[in-house]
This record gives structure tokens, C-alpha cells and sequence, in this order.
């Protein structure tokens, strides 16, 4: 595109006022949000014995899980997209040709270092079976930096310890287009994670 182009429309930056250039605005912009949260309504949970609820739990990011499939299998194909678009690169794969007929690998061994982890949710966008997921799992913590390199069982047995409050986003796609999006294959509402 040349820049006499007459498809092109050339915008001229605006011009400040005096009362702009002394910042005053954005400073009073700022000073009455600081307010607003001083008197605004505060909540207090009493954690751990209270756990917070998420507004939109199918937003928040926090622990990593691996899905099974409806035969109870890791419904990871070894693809390594969700590895190649990780920024942390935080995510360790290695693939084996699969035992079964419907892929054609699996992973035998799946790291996730949730240390280094940045938890922006780029592996759960890439993946094109829905095979990792992020939970509203949020109290993680460990006593030794081995502990915080999640494996593949791990990872699966919290699939297994959030499975029925938190349907995997496979099963919300699947109940969605039946029509009853609001609950997911086991019954349960969709939101929130059940305490024991």
C-alpha cells in the first residue's frame, strides 16, 4: 500500500489541553476509585474453612488437570501443542505410538512444572481434544520443588478429585449442544467446586 492511496484516511493525533497535560484528570479518575473501594462492601472468607467461590469459575485459572476420556483413558493424544505454546515452557511430553486404535499416540510421560508455570491458560486454548484443563483449584503449595513437578498421574488424579464439580469443558460442549448447558453428564452444576 502506497501513501497516497486513497482508501487510506489519515488520523492527526489530538491535541492535549492544558488542563490535560497536568495529568489532573487521570489523578482524579484514580483518587475516586481508591475511594469508592474504601467505603464500598467488603467480603471476608474464612479460609481454609470457608472456601471462595468464584464468580465465573469456568474463567479462573488455577490448577492443572489431565481429562479422561468416557473409557477412563488420558485423553491427551501427545500432540505437543499445548508444550510448543507454553511461554514458560513449563510443560515436558514424551510420546509413545498408542495402544489403542482411535489415536495414534499417547503420552507416557506428561510434566507440568507448576512453579514455573505462569498460568495463563495458552495450554488449554491449544489443545485440540480439550485433554488439559485448568481448575479453580487454588491452594497449591508443596515442601520441596520435586513435589511442585506435577506428572501425569497427578494430574489425573485431580481430574479424578474435580471430575464431578467441575465437568471437563468436553462434557459443557457436549451438553450444551443437547440443550442443557447449564448441568454436564454427571448431574452436577457446572460452577464451583464442591468442598469436603
Amino acid at each position: 500500500m502506497k501513501n497516497d492511496d486513497p482508501n487510506i484516511r489519515w488520523v492527526e493525533e489530538p491535541e492535549m489541553t492544558f488542563l490535560e497535560k497536568t495529568y489532573l484528570p487521570l489523578f482524579v479518575d484514580g483518587l475516586t476509585t481508591t475511594l469508592r473501594h474504601l467505603v464500598g462492601r467488603k467480603v471476608t472468607v474464612q479460609f481454609p474453612e470457608e472456601r471462595h467461590r468464584f464468580p465465573e469459575p469456568l474463567r479462573y485459572r488455577g490448577v492443572h488437570r489431565l481429562n479422561r476420556d468416557e473409557q477412563g483413558r488420558v485423553k491427551c493424544v501427545a500432540c505437543f501443542l499445548c508444550a510448543t505454546a507454553c511461554p514458560a515452557h513449563c510443560i515436558d511430553i514424551e510420546a509413545a505410538p498408542s495402544p489403542w486404535s482411535d489415536r495414534e499416540k499417547y503420552p507416557v510421560r506428561f510434566n507440568i512444572d507448576e512453579l514455573r508455570c505462569i498460568f495463563c491458560g495458552m495450554c488449554e486454548e491449544a489443545c485440540p481434544v480439550n485433554a488439559i484443563e485448568l481448575t479453580t483449584l487454588y491452594d497449591l503449595s508443596g515442601h520441596s520443588r520435586e513435589e511442585m513437578i506435577f506428572d501425569k498421574e497427578k494430574l489425573l488424579s485431580i481430574y479424578d478429585q474435580t471430575k464431578d464439580a467441575e465437568p471437563p469443558l468436553w462434557m459443557l460442549e457436549r451438553s450444551a449442544s443437547r440443550g442443557d448447558a447449564a448441568q454436564g453428564d454427571t448431574g452436577t452444576e457446572a460452577p464451583g467446586l464442591a468442598t469436603s
